[in-house]
């Protein structure tokens, strides 16, 4: 059965309703559930990221702090284009803020990707690329490369499958990998820029499943 527009765009919309409702971590979260995403079933970019922090939590806005500025400077993005959600999905690992541990926030919480990223992805039909930010991301996209440090996960990113490109995370944390790896600006940020810029003038190729 074929699926219009408006019905995959209502389909999406009833999903995001779910996620946004959902409540199964409540306990566990310092200042409640406030899940934070954005996607429509025309976008062909996925960032997935790892979970929001303190100040995406109060503003409700992906990456809407240091952090995604220097997302969008890698990727060569204004704020407009970044969150225009019918080109671009933003969907973190975890999609509540997870709190505070003693060097930074928490992980994400493991319950978040295994129970909604299949219901989001199964509705994502035109993407072209998935920019996976972070370890967590890493880990569950490319769960051959689990054993890997960061630095090689990122290194090795021309062996990655298509449509995934294994990204480091932006923040300021990791400003001495960024010193020691001068690669990553020099030879993987403008491959990035090219694959976004050829994914977002692409069509529809079939929906991203899972590995594994």
């Amino acid at each position: 059965m074929r699926i219009d527009g408006t019905d995959a765009a209502s389909m999406m919309e009833g999903i995001l309703a779910e996620i946004r409702a959902c409540r199964l971590c409540v306990d566990s979260l310092p200042l409640g559930p406030n899940p934070v995403l954005r996607a429509s079933p025309t976008a062909s970019v996925l960032i997935v990221g790892q979970a929001p922090g303190a100040r995406v939590h109060a503003t409700g806005i992906p990456w809407n702090d240091p952090s995604g500025d220097r997302l969008r400077q890698w990727l060569g993005l204004n704020r407009q284009r970044f969150y225009d959600e019918r080109h671009i999905a933003i969907m973190p690992m975890g999609f509540c803020y997870p709190g505070r541990g003693r060097s930074g926030d928490l992980p994400p919480r493991p319950e978040c990707a295994p129970l909604w990223h299949p219901r989001v992805l199964a509705h994502l039909p035109a993407l072209r690329l998935v920019l996976l930010v972070g370890l967590y991301a890493h880990q569950r996209y490319l769960p051959d490369w689990r054993r890997l440090v960061l630095t090689e996960r990122v290194r090795r990113w021309r062996e990655a499958p298509p449509p995934y490109l294994p990204l480091p995370h932006p923040s300021g944390r990791n400003n001495g990998w960024l010193r020691r790896n001068p690669w990553f600006e020099a030879e993987l940020l403008p491959e990035a820029r090219a694959r976004l810029a050829a994914a977002l003038a692409a069509g529809c190729r079939g929906p991203v499943t899972e590995p594994g």
